[in-house]
């Protein structure tokens, strides 16, 4: 392993950098440094997960490279959030310690605009931005880039995730041609290949690990279960890791507080971190988060981007995300640094595909466990809280004066008894709650139905009023019920599409689940009606049915317009 020195930096820049404690540079920084020094006019992409310490490997040679006696922006770094743009500007200044004249500047929404562009006329060497509100600044004719020497794209998969295409296209525009790019990202996706054809010339690419592809040092752990019963296995996941510090990632903001409120009242140290917050909030839940004052941050994927934290243990996926690339990104929030991180996900029989492309993807296996046992989280409980006992450092001049005291109260009780009765103070909360709670159990694959030979017998038959008229499609519907009810793993029978309005089956458990989530619900400004079938003809081989018209008493009947669609 080479030295930051042997890389052909600068004594004052690595001075800085060992302050900061950094010994030894990380692969990456490895591999782009040199590069970036020996020949600055080079296009590079370097694809490395999130963590890996990409800021360094791009800011150590931007820190050397500047020529601090022209005042005009040189180097312009683009990055998805205010958090990531906020993070980079102060790595950049801790690595400039010892060059003062360097002058930085962060650009971002959700701030003062007049105050950025304050600093922007100050002068700003480097500028540190998010997509949006440079696009504003440039056509305010605040920012000028028509001198900038190097243009770099940091995360530049989330930006595209984000929808930021066609504002990185117009900012690159504006910057001159022979400028040399700098793109760095967790994935290289098709639109990141697109990105790099467009506006880079013959780029050299370096990979940390293979593309697309899991850090070596996470574990990936899978537990399938039924969706009533995936709070319950959170839960048991959550005790099963007494020391977790981890993020749990669900699909939207309703379904992130919901589970936050759940933890909070079961007694866990959470908080949740969505798009509902205020800036000020979002700020204040990350400071906590970062100092380890809340052991559980409970997000959506969009307000966790540009949150960096060290030392996680764990990432939890409450649902799979629709893009495997996110999974990429919220499994590299954990094993950062060398270190060993667990990407924990809570699925059903129906993500199996989407488990085995994330596999693929990841060039790595999800280990299939049983959710923990009561017994199991007991006895994991009870040697965390020996270990703890075990290897705490007593402080004697503290605890010296209230010990006679003390033995005097506990002389009467034996060793084996005072054990137990200290155990008993720190674990009765377990005991007592699993003795009589029943296992999670693992679902068993049923048998799918097809042409209309059903698995299951229990559905219930729904009226819908919207139809093909509305342009409804059985996809739609499927989509509005996942959505609406915000559980994608509830069964579906037949779906039958009529011209003014429609039927589709549901599983009759969730009968009052559909009825209450389509309530005060709007398919374009039409407000959506559902109500439970009553004229369903149980006849599978008739084409026929009858539905009551409530306001007139009259029976209307109608053959399908449609074959039925059996998921």
């Amino acid at each position: 392993m080479k030295t930051f020195e042997e890389l052909g930096l600068e004594y004052n820049i690595v001075s800085a950098v060992k302050e900061l404690g950094f010994e030894n540079p990380m692969s990456v920084q490895e591999k782009v440094i040199p590069v970036l020094l020996e020949n600055n006019q080079s296009d590079v992409i370097a694809l490395a997960q999130t963590g890996t310490g990409k800021t360094a490997a791009y800011g150590l040679p931007i820190i050397q490279t500047i020529n601090t006696k022209k005042t005009h922006t040189q180097y312009l770094i683009l990055s998805p959030t205010r958090e990531l743009c906020l993070q980079i500007a102060d790595d950049l200044s801790d690595f400039a310690k010892y060059k003062n004249e360097i002058k930085i500047t962060a650009v971002f929404g959700g701030s003062s605009i007049e105050r950025q562009i304050q600093q922007l006329r100050s002068g700003a060497h480097i500028i540190s931005a998010t997509p949006g509100r440079l696009l504003d600044l440039i056509k305010r004719n605040v920012v000028n880039l028509s001198k900038v020497k190097t243009v770099i794209l940091d995360e530049a998969d989330e930006m595209l995730n984000m929808g930021f295409r066609d504002d990185l296209e117009e900012i690159l525009k504006s910057t001159p041609a022979e400028k040399n790019t700098l793109l760095f990202s967790a994935t290289m996706s098709s639109e990141i290949r697109t990105i790099a054809d467009k506006f880079m010339f013959e780029p050299v690419e370096i990979t940390i690990g293979k593309k697309n592809v899991g850090a070596d040092n996470i574990k990936h752990i899978c537990y399938t279960v039924n969706a009533k019963d995936r709070y319950l296995t959170l839960k048991r996941v959550v005790d099963y890791y007494p020391e977790i510090y981890g993020i749990i990632f669900c699909r939207t903001k309703r379904e992130t507080q919901e589970v936050a409120d759940l933890l909070l009242k079961d007694g866990y140290n959470a908080e949740s971190l969505h798009g509902d917050l205020s800036q000020a909030q979002r700020e204040t839940v990350m400071s906590k988060f970062r100092q380890k004052n809340i052991q559980l941050l409970i997000a959506t994927d969009v307000a966790a981007r540009g949150l960096d934290v060290e030392n996680l243990s764990h990432v939890i996926n409450y649902n799979l995300p629709d893009e495997l690339e996110i999974y990429t990104h919220r499994s590299g929030r954990t094993g950062r640094a060398g270190k060993t991180g667990t990407s924990i996900v809570i699925t059903n029989l129906k993500e199996k595909s989407k488990l085995r492309a994330i596999e693929n993807k990841l060039n790595k296996k999800f280990e299939h466990q049983q959710v923990p046992s009561g017994n199991d989280i007991c006895a994991r409980q009870l040697f965390y809280l020996i270990d703890k006992v075990e290897k705490v450092e007593v402080d004697d001049s503290k605890i010296k004066s209230f010990l006679p005291e003390i033995m005097k109260k506990l002389d009467w009780l034996d060793r084996e008894e005072l054990i137990k009765k200290f155990v008993s103070v720190e674990f009765n909360r377990f005991l007592s709650y699993y003795s009589n709670l029943k296992d999670v159990e693992t679902p068993v694959e049923s048998l799918k139905y097809k042409s209309g030979n059903y698995s299951n017998n229990n559905f219930k038959r729904f009226f819908i009023n919207l139809g093909q008229l509305d342009e409804l499609r059985p996809k739609t519907l499927i989509e509005m019920i996942n959505d609406f009810t915000e559980i994608n793993n509830i069964e579906i029978g037949e779906i039958e599409i009529l011209k003014t309005f429609s039927f589709f089956e549901i599983d009759a458990d969730y009968a009052d689940k559909i009825l209450f989530s389509f309530r005060n619900k709007y398919y374009g400004k039409r407000k959506i009606s559902v109500e439970i079938s009553e004229g369903r003809n149980n006849n599978k081989s008739k084409k026929s049915f009858s539905l009551k018209n409530r306001n007139s008493g009259k029976v209307f009947s109608q053959k399908k317009k449609q074959k039925s669609y059996n998921r």
